[in-house]
């Protein structure tokens, strides 16, 4: 099968197609004949090494963490799913740039029949992200106000489809160019963060979700009603600062999870939830890497496997 390889640390031009061998299903895991592989954030901030002390790689390695096609083996103990089923998934931190994938069944749903397998590859990373940190993390409820900062990113634009699915209103702070975007996938109120002072912003809010870090994630603390919950995957909220204002301070990292994922494709099925790709070969890796890099606006990079 083809793959693309990381033989060194570095920017996306270090990245290699090869020709692999096929992986093999573990127990409890399935084989994924890939039809699109998601193309996300943390494959170049693995890339680039600065991860290495939280997640130490082997070299070399495929980057990808999630995928959809259909499953072409079982492994021993895998009951879920059967060859041929249609399925996607935040699979590792590792293997989906590649014609073929293994992953958990566990982590893996069918693909919302509204979806084609490569748009569908493009969906559980941010999905999931966003579902966890609305759902589990700040446990949003009907009524409340969600804040979400780099809303029109691949987590922020599914954060704000999920927090109107929750019967949340919704600020989203973005550039003014993605304000008409935001507000067709529901957003209540948008921001302008190069033009508005956001620290103005008033009420206050229920919860915030920040997926920017460092002084947007300080100032937003303010922002924030007693007892309030500010939540990122990004970074570490400050302790001291979320005493002072009252609020609950949230970090997490992504799990896989084929029941959330199983509830999202029926959100997308009933025409709750919608993505946009942008679609690159295979062979054109490091232009997709490179363009996530330079934050590329709305909408989800996807490889296409086929191309």
């Amino acid at each position: 099968m083809k793959a693309i390889r990381a033989y060194q640390y570095g920017s996306p031009d270090v990245l290699r197609l090869e020709e692999v061998a096929d992986p093999v299903a573990g127990e409890g895991e399935v084989l994924i004949d890939v039809a699109g592989a998601g193309v996300n954030p943390i494959d170049w901030k693995i890339l680039s090494g600065a991860m290495q002390a939280f997640i130490p790689l082997p070299l070399p390695f495929t980057p990808g963490v999630e995928v959809a096609g259909r499953v072409l083996a079982t492994g021993r103990g895998a009951s879920r799913f059967e060859v041929g089923d249609r399925v996607f998934g935040f699979i590792n931190i590792t293997g989906g740039y590649a014609g073929k994938a293994v992953a958990r069944e566990s982590s893996l749903a069918l693909l919302p029949r509204s979806l084609t397998a490569l748009q569908a590859g493009a969906v559980p990373a941010t999905a999931l992200t966003a579902w966890q940190a609305l759902t589990e993390h700040a446990g949003v409820q009907p009524g409340q106000k969600v804040l979400i900062h780099a809303a029109a990113g691949g987590v922020g634009s599914m954060a704000v489809q999920i927090a109107k699915y929750l019967g949340a209103e919704v600020i989203a702070s973005a550039s003014a160019d993605n304000h008409a975007y935001l507000k067709g996938l529901g957003a209540d109120q948008v921001i302008d963060y190069r033009r508005q002072d956001f620290t103005q912003w008033r009420p206050a809010v229920d919860v915030v979700l920040d997926l920017v870090g460092e002084q947007t994630q300080a100032l937003s603390f303010a922002l924030l009603k007693r007892h309030g919950v500010l939540v990122s995957p990004v970074s570490q909220p400050d302790i001291t600062l979320a005493n002072d204002y009252g609020v609950t301070p949230v970090n997490f990292a992504t799990r896989g999870d084929g029941g959330q994922l199983a509830r999202i494709a029926e959100l997308f099925d009933q025409g709750r939830l919608q993505v946009a790709v942008q679609a690159f070969p295979l062979s054109d890796a490091p232009q997709a890497l490179e363009k996530s890099r330079g934050r590329h606006g709305h909408g989800r990079l996807v490889l296409d496997m086929a191309r």
